[in-house]
């Protein structure tokens, strides 16, 4: 299987890391000293930030994670590819020990259960490839919320900066009036644009682990049972 390619992962980092930026760049714009509805401003573009941190770090940090050599290491598959005797059998026990991942605690799985039927072995290594399938989506779910939720943040910012507008609207022009109105339409679109930049690289990050999980745990899944095939033909076993 081919490797995570480098430049996607940079991509989503890059465009995180603007989303935090332009966050962080926007938020005094929005945010006026000495008004009455500072508290709430605050608070929307507070938990955006929140949000837009929390994101790019997942991001981050399930890039790293997901990486083909850090799930399926080279070193087990090529020892699996030569286990031919008990000796190679110990040793590929060993490698398993010595790169900890979700592939090698799989394939130690195998190897500890030998001693039962094949369909016995499957059947425990299928549960465990659940817990480890659980362990790969750790934190992606959470990108999957923040693409939802993002979204929802920007509309409470508009429709609070709405509000503002409509507060200025109907009454004697004033320079305060004046100023209210254009408060409220920066807040509307600014809320709808943050809210977005949240959003965007968010969804990205998701759907591309989502499907990178998928693929890797096929893999998982076909290498496990080339060895169980190979290991109980060997024994005389058939299915």
């Amino acid at each position: 299987m081919m490797p995570a390619p480098d430049w996607f992962t940079r991509w989503i980092c890059i465009f995180g890391c603007l989303g935090s930026i332009t966050l962080l760049a926007a938020e005094p714009a929005i945010v006026p000293q000495d008004s009455s509805d500072s508290t709430m401003k605050q608070v929307i573009i507070g938990v955006l930030i929140l949000t837009s941190i929390a994101s790019l770090f997942l991001i981050v940090e399930r890039a790293i994670a997901l990486r083909s050599e850090t799930v399926i290491p080279i070193a087990i598959k090529e020892s699996q590819n030569i286990c031919r005797t008990q000796e190679d059998l110990a040793a590929l026990r060993l490698k398993c020990n010595e790169h900890p991942s979700a592939y090698g605690r799989l394939l130690g799985s195998c190897i500890d259960h030998l001693h039962l039927s094949r369909a016995e072995n499957s059947e425990i290594t299928q549960t465990k490839a659940r817990a480890e399938v659980v362990e790969l989506e750790r934190g992606v779910v959470v990108l999957e919320i923040v693409t939802g939720v993002a979204p929802l943040l920007g509309l409470v910012g508009t429709i609070f900066g709405l509000i503002t507008l409509f507060k200025g609207m109907g009454v004697e022009v004033s320079q305060e009036q004046t100023a209210m109105f254009s408060e409220g339409i920066s807040i509307a679109l600014q809320a709808t644009l943050l809210g977005l930049v949240v959003a965007i690289p968010s969804l990205v990050g998701w759907s591309y682990f989502s499907r990178r999980i998928e693929t890797l745990v096929v893999e998982m899944e076909n290498q496990c049972d080339q060895f169980l095939r190979n290991q109980y033909n060997s024994q005389g076993e058939g299915e």
